[in-house]
């Protein structure tokens, strides 16, 4: 029996983040992610838009940017995923994932919990809310740890240590 580990060469740090992405947790995410965007659609569309009639003008002014602040950030991470899922399934090339990612701000519009109008929310969008930037921390994270910066460096990957490397070679020793 082999398996994934029996491949590696030593020659390259691992990226557990690179991995995550193809893994079965990655596929947890992503439905989640698509889960809470259908929900959040169901829910702004139906129940929520009745609820927003029977708010004040403070509220129904706080329920406005929320619903849009919490659309936009599920679209950016939406897009995120897709892109991730894209790579996975050979869909699109990680170089090509990596120039339309530059398109998705995955640190657009947070939400403030408090203020004039915040405790007449329903507590359904302020749940998805929640949920949403529960969900944007994960992201964040994940692309933070797979961005080329995040990458341990290789242990000969010492800028001393390669120049003596070199001149060891160049002078025969």
């Amino acid at each position: 029996m082999t398996d994934h580990f029996d491949t590696y060469t030593g020659d390259a740090p691992i990226s557990f983040a690179n991995r995550l992405i193809g893994s079965e947790s990655f596929n947890d995410l992503f439905r989640t992610g698509m889960g809470l965007v259908e929900e959040t659609a169901s829910y702004l569309d139906g129940p929520g838009r009745d609820a927003s009639r029977t708010l004040g003008r403070a509220g129904s002014l706080v329920y406005a940017t929320e619903s849009m602040r919490l659309t936009t950030r599920l679209m950016q991470l939406a897009s995120w995923l897709l892109l991730q899922r894209a790579v996975n399934e050979g869909e699109m090339s990680p170089s090509q994932a990596g120039q339309e990612k530059n398109k998705v701000n995955l640190s657009a519009l947070s939400s403030a919990t408090n203020g004039p109008g915040w405790d007449e929310l329903p507590v359904e969008l302020k749940d998805l809310i929640g949920r949403s930037v529960h969900l944007q921390k994960r992201v964040q994270q994940l692309d933070k740890a797979m961005s080329p910066d995040a990458m341990p460096r290789p242990a000969n990957a010492n800028p001393v240590s390669q120049q003596l490397d070199r001149l060891a070679a160049a002078f025969g020793a």
